[in-house]
């Protein structure tokens, strides 16, 4: 989609999209003679100008009828959240509604450059579709919106837009298509040939296969990996923005590209969604595009444990132990546990090789955050809360909004081992809690540690402001906020 900001209302054929907050009808002024008729036509839509909400009506031109589109951005939201929303819902309503061009009038809301580029990215995510394997598409289901003119914040706000959020709408793409693929299409060996063009824009790419991670001793990664004919990948990505010598912040993604259960096997029903079991992976080569696009000056590495999780003749069984490559011992109670086993072993090589200021892991690893969370917010354990502070402020701003969970020595007891040094699972109750308590066991002292855990939120099964029903592209901004906000110099 073409985005392009102006200051005048261009000639031309398009639909007209006219912003308004809450039940302030000062932006139709510049409709004239046609304001009575259009005031007419939201009263009879019940239109109030909540955030989200739209009302269309059609007016009479010299050449001919023109669309136009009101919608509401609320009252007293904040100008960004509001300017995103107020994007989606323009794209969301003309995408596939026959128009190809729509003009977003903003001369009415005050907005200042940078809500003015974000009406740009909340069009651009809302419009994010992935129609690779349809061929029998209806003309009425085809996309027609290619073009959206932005009147306000001219060259400055097209500046912002290219700088600022342009690479990060292209970070959000990458993860999307990769949580989209199918599993058959996405595979550990394949998630690192789709990223590889990551290199041409300064990013140093590292990759160690089965044989190279046996030797480090990642028995518990390679544990989850034996049941399948994939073979298991560590992808390891740096950019180096910031200053030479400086030690990194690390991002670590969970990317099981699909998780059957292996032998405690999953049920059938609703299987095919465990696609998007490597969202986390997912999220940090999206985060990793954005910053780079964007060139920002901060070091950073992302590390992403890729494997299958499958139930075969060579698949690991319940009661299991594995040896990790922090030489810790895990009895593997539940084979469907396999996220933390990934994790431990890629938080070992991150703290060992990448010796990083922080680590943040993210991970889809459990439906119990889901039981807690729903689909509104993604879990947040540190016991570091200065770090918790600055994730949480990272997740308000970006919109990728994280819950602070607890963190307690009781929920660790609850997976020691009568025969390794841990299991990896405990109870139903507070099963989110110690899923982050073992990942913890295998944090060195003195890091500063957080984990994410996004079940609830890499895919949507409905649309949301910014993206349509399927992958949510989570965890992109909330990383590059969170870069912006603490480490950038």
């Amino acid at each position: 989609m073409q985005i392009r900001f102006v200051e005048r209302l261009p000639a031309g054929d398009y639909a007209l999209v006219v912003p308004v907050a809450g039940k302030n009808r000062d932006p139709l002024k510049g409709l004239g003679d046609d304001r009575a008729g259009v005031e007419a036509a939201l009263t009879r839509q019940r239109f109030d100008g909540e955030a989200l909400s739209a009302a269309e009506h059609f007016l009479s031109t010299k050449g001919g009828v023109r669309r136009l589109l009101v919608v509401g951005t609320g009252n007293g939201s904040a100008p960004a959240d509001a300017a995103e929303k107020l994007g989606g819902t323009v794209t969301a309503r003309l995408l596939t509604s026959g128009e190809k061009h729509a003009v977003v009038d903003l001369s009415g809301l005050g907005y200042d450059v940078d809500a003015a580029a974000k009406v740009a990215l909340g069009a651009s995510l809302r419009g994010w579709r992935y129609d690779r394997y349809r061929t029998r598409l209806k003309d009425k289901q085809k996309p027609t919106l290619t073009e959206i003119t932005i009147v306000g914040g001219g060259a400055e706000a097209q500046r912002r837009w290219e700088q600022r959020w342009q690479p990060v709408l292209e970070g959000v793409k990458l993860t999307r298509e990769l949580v989209t693929e199918p599993a058959n299409i996405i595979y550990p060996e394949s998630f690192v040939e789709r990223v590889r063009h990551l290199a041409d824009l300064g990013i140093e790419l590292e990759v160690l296969d089965g044989a190279a991670m046996e030797k480090l001793g990642m028995g518990a990664l390679l544990g989850v990996a034996q049941g399948s004919v994939r073979d298991p990948r560590l992808l390891i990505l740096r950019w180096n923005g910031g200053k030479k010598g400086t030690a990194p912040i690390a991002f670590v993604g969970k990317g099981v590209t699909f998780d059957t259960g292996g032998i405690s096997i999953k049920p059938a029903q609703g299987m095919e969604a465990m696609k998007w079991d490597m969202g986390g992976a997912g999220a940090v080569v999206g985060a990793l595009k954005a910053i780079a696009l964007r060139k920002a000056k901060v070091n950073v590495v992302g590390i992403c444990g890729l494997v299958e999780n499958m139930p075969s003749g060579n698949a690991q069984r319940p009661g299991d132990v594995v040896t990790t490559m922090s030489g810790q011992t895990v009895e593997v109670i539940n084979t469907d546990a396999e996220g933390r086993l990934v994790l431990a072993d890629a938080i070992a090589y991150t703290q060992r090789n990448i010796k990083p200021t922080i680590v943040v892991d993210l991970a889809t690893l459990t439906g119990a955050i889901v039981l807690a969370l729903g689909h509104e917010f993604g879990g947040l354990f540190t016991p570091d809360d200065e770090l918790a502070d600055q994730l949480l402020a990272a997740g308000h701003a970006s919109g990728d909004r994280l819950w602070r969970m607890p963190l307690d020595e009781k929920f660790d007891r609850l997976i020691d081992s009568p025969i390794a040094d841990v299991k990896n699972v405990g109870p139903r109750e507070g099963a989110a809690i110690t899923a982050a308590e073992f990942i913890h066991r295998f944090v060195d002292d003195g890091v500063r540690w957080a984990h994410l855990d996004i079940a609830g939120m890499a895919w949507s099964d409905k649309a949301g402001a910014t993206f349509d029903k399927g992958a949510t592209g989570y965890g992109v901004r909330l990383i590059d906020q969170f870069l912006a906000d603490t480490a950038e110099a």
